[in-house]
């Protein structure tokens, strides 16, 4: 299915060597297939990983909002790859199964939280539109200040850059996994 091939551990030279073990031995506690296709640029597979990292973990948002919009950008992009491994992040934040459900389906979710209503909204609107409303944005705003906007438009575009890459390259879903998102294109 890949349309280029992934980097094998046992083919990587020293550069690929340190990022992979710098991967490995950080918060995923692996290396996933995304890093290896990034791999063929080593220094882009390790500052891709770290900003990452930042972004998932070291940001005012909550967990359950993060991946929320981890969640949209995935739907809107049809990245199967990416929606595999943060349905699970989402659920284990808090976020509601319906929710997700509503998500993926491509339906607007019934919120009972305005900060995730908020969340699903300015991320909508930036996707779909390439640019929020001043209401919309103004309504994240309030919940998130300016240092969360800043992070949560980065998060959503850093998940479209990996979106992207999954998709064109044809990184394909761990063994046993099915899609829970349409082939993109379709």
């Amino acid at each position: 299915m890949s349309r280029i091939p992934l980097p094998r551990e046992d083919q990587l030279d020293d550069e690929q060597r340190e990022v992979y073990d710098d991967i490995k031995s950080g918060r995923r506690g692996a290396v996933l297939d995304l890093f290896m296709m990034l791999m063929h640029n080593p220094k882009l597979a390790d500052r891709a990983q770290r900003l990452g990292v930042l972004l998932r973990y070291e940001t005012s948002l909550e967990t359950r909002l993060s991946e929320l919009a981890v969640l949209t950008t995935a739907q809107y992009w049809s990245s199967s790859y990416e929606w595999h491994f943060h349905e699970k992040e989402a659920l284990a934040g808090g976020l509601a199964p319906n929710i997700i459900e509503a998500v993926r389906s491509g339906s607007t979710p019934k919120f009972e939280n305005d900060d995730e209503a908020a969340v699903y909204a300015y991320a909508r609107e930036v996707l779909t539109n390439r640019h929020a409303s001043d209401e919309t944005y103004n309504a994240a705003l309030a919940h998130f200040g300016n240092a969360g906007m800043v992070e949560l438009t980065c998060l959503i575009g850093y998940y479209c850059m990996i979106a992207l890459t999954l998709n064109e390259h044809g990184v394909p879903l761990p063994e046993g996994a099915e899609p829970a998102l349409p082939p993109p294109g379709q």
